[in-house]
């Protein structure tokens, strides 16, 4: 199971220093796979929770893509909707390119209301118009001449019935986001049935769990990744048992003056990275 980590690309503490420093970290620390967040423009309701500067996660992921050599370069998640679906496939179709190979597509829907209507795209549309956009994508990238996009592997984020459906029938993984292990195992048997429904196989499970570590152990309702070093461990384990192909450990726990402070989550990363194998 390949181990992955969200890097922030917002907020406060964050430049392209900054970027270059985590790049070098993650890869240092033997992760798989640097991943970013996705917004555009960023209204009130993004700010609340991802404030400016936001690197736009292509630009990011290009510059980020210079200054590694091994580590996988992806998106957890593009919000599809807020760019023509051809302008993602040239995109993604390039830093593929550029990178080696090491580029993964995660989409999404996105649930910012105030950034989809500074964008001129219909919010109630989203997930119609995510559907439409991951097979215009599909189809762009079949010609090899042009986008020359090779084998990029699109994990489809959410745990709606709706993103269920849309990673059976149109991802490679799902990308699960930030769950309880409840809720988590609780969607994974509505994607087995909804794989089985649909005639297909179940798409590979890649999902992006909190990294937060805590003195003393937290209670059932914890979510994924956060607790005590021990339970960490615990969650790791039981996602590759339960077949994981790869996890992205998130260490962003919500507050953006984390940003300012890196080492923080650099220390948390190193210390899973040492006990987990």
């Amino acid at each position: 199971m390949q181990i992955g980590v969200n890097v922030p690309n917002f907020g406060p503490g964050t430049s392209p220093d900054v970027l270059r420093d985590w790049a070098r970290t993650v890869e240092g620390l033997g992760f798989d796979l640097l991943m970013v967040s996705d917004h555009v423009a960023v209204t009130p309701d993004v700010a609340e929770q991802y404030p400016a500067p936001f690197y736009e996660p292509f630009t990011a992921l290009a510059w980020l893509a210079g200054v590694t050599s091994r580590i996988r370069l992806g998106t957890t998640v593009l919000v599809l909707p807020y760019r023509h679906p051809l302008l993602v496939a040239r995109m993604a179709a390039n830093v593929n390119e550029l990178s080696g190979g090491r580029f993964v597509l995660g989409v999404g829907v996105g649930w910012a209301r105030q950034e989809y209507e500074a964008l001129g795209v219909p919010f109630a549309q989203r997930g119609r118009l995510t559907d439409e956009g991951l097979r215009v994508v599909r189809d762009a990238w079949r010609d090899e001449s042009d986008y020359r996009a090779g084998r990029i592997p699109i994990w489809v984020g959410g745990h709606s019935d709706a993103a269920l459906r849309r990673a059976v029938r149109l991802g490679d993984a799902w990308h699960s986001l930030r769950l309880t292990p409840s809720a988590y195992r609780e969607a994974l048997e509505r994607l087995k049935v909804i794989a089985e429904a649909e005639g297909k196989p179940l798409p590979a499970l890649t999902p992006r769990v909190l990294l937060h570590l805590t003195p003393d152990e937290l209670g059932p309702e914890r979510r994924l990744g956060e607790g005590s070093v021990a339970q960490v461990l615990g969650d790791l384990a039981e996602l590759r048992a339960s077949g994981a192909e790869a996890v992205v450990l998130d260490p962003f726990v919500g507050d953006p003056q984390e940003t300012v402070h890196p080492e923080v989550a650099w220390q948390a990363l190193a210390t899973v990275r040492k006990e987990f194998r």
